[in-house]
C-alpha cells in the first residue's frame, strides 16, 4: 500500500481529485487506511512537478473524503504469474 495523497475536492462530474505525493499509474485501485475500495485512478493531469490525479469512484458518497489520504493498491497488470 502506497500513500496516493490527499483528497482536495470533488469535481462537477463526481470524480475524485487528489494532490499525488507518490506517482501512481492509471487503472491502479485506490483505497482508504482501512483498504475500504474507494474508486480507480482514471486520469493524471496538473504540472509534472506536482501532479494530480482523478479518481473514479465506487463508492455512493465520496464528497465525505475531502481532506483525507487516500492509497494505491499497485495493479497486477504486466506482472509474470508463475505457473
Amino acid at each position: 500500500m502506497i500513500r496516493l495523497g490527499r483528497v482536495l475536492h470533488i469535481s462537477s462530474s463526481k470524480n475524485i481529485i487528489v494532490k499525488v505525493e507518490s506517482m501512481p499509474q492509471i487503472g491502479e485501485m485506490v483505497v482508504d487506511e482501512n483498504l475500504k475500495p474507494i474508486g480507480e485512478i482514471f486520469d493524471i493531469f496538473g504540472p509534472v512537478s506536482s501532479p494530480y490525479v482523478a479518481v473514479k469512484p465506487k463508492i455512493s458518497k465520496p464528497d465525505v473524503l475531502v481532506g483525507n489520504a487516500l492509497y494505491v493498491l499497485p495493479s497486477k497488470k504486466g506482472r509474470k504469474r508463475g505457473r
